[in-house]
């Protein structure tokens, strides 16, 4: 079975991703947040569809400032949906703008999205998908997992033999700490 750290390396979108973010722990709450959308993008199409259309997610959702897309209306929800350079689906949009609004409140309790998440570690897939879907909208199995292994949460981004997975361990991920 080919895993992403085959078929990444060398790709102009793919690559970069793969050699420098994925799997890397993540302690900054906009570049969580950034993840979880760009996560509940990809649902129905391909992770490259979302690398290429990347910074128009970006602009579209203010850097990802949490507070900012918490506070969108009707305006920007209907701009959202009319920008051709993200994925116009107002199922996800309004997700994105919800889960902004659910994040500010679990920064209220936890002082970050990035603590929230700390304190729930060491869950399985399983726990963490049914604490996913009861906090956020949008968020299945594969969604929730794969933000969480592409954060550092679960383990999985890369293989041993991958020249990257001894710069991840290096940054011990949560994964690799057992609670």
């Amino acid at each position: 079975m080919s895993s992403y750290c085959d078929f990444a390396p060398g790709h102009p979108y793919h690559g970069p991703y793969h050699a420098r973010e994925y799997g890397f722990p993540i302690r900054d709450d906009s570049k969580l947040f950034e993840r979880l959308v760009l996560e509940i993008n990809q649902a129905g199409l391909s992770w490259l569809t979302i690398l290429t259309k990347r910074e128009n997610f970006r602009a579209a959702f203010d850097g990802f400032d949490i507070d900012r897309v918490a506070a969108y209306g009707r305006r920007e929800r209907s701009r959202l949906l009319r920008d051709a350079g993200i994925i116009r689906n107002e199922l996800k949009i309004n997700a994105a703008i919800e889960n902004a609004r659910r994040i500010v409140a679990i920064r209220e309790s936890h002082r970050s999205f990035a603590r929230w998440l700390d304190a729930q570690h060491p869950l399985t897939k399983d726990e963490w998908v049914k604490l996913f879907k009861k906090t956020f909208l949008f968020t299945g199995g594969e969604i929730t997992g794969e933000f969480l292994i592409s954060t550092g949460y679960l383990p999985g981004a890369h293989i041993a033999t991958c020249p990257v997975y001894p710069r991840i361990v290096r940054k011990s991920p949560p994964w690799m700490r057992t609670g």
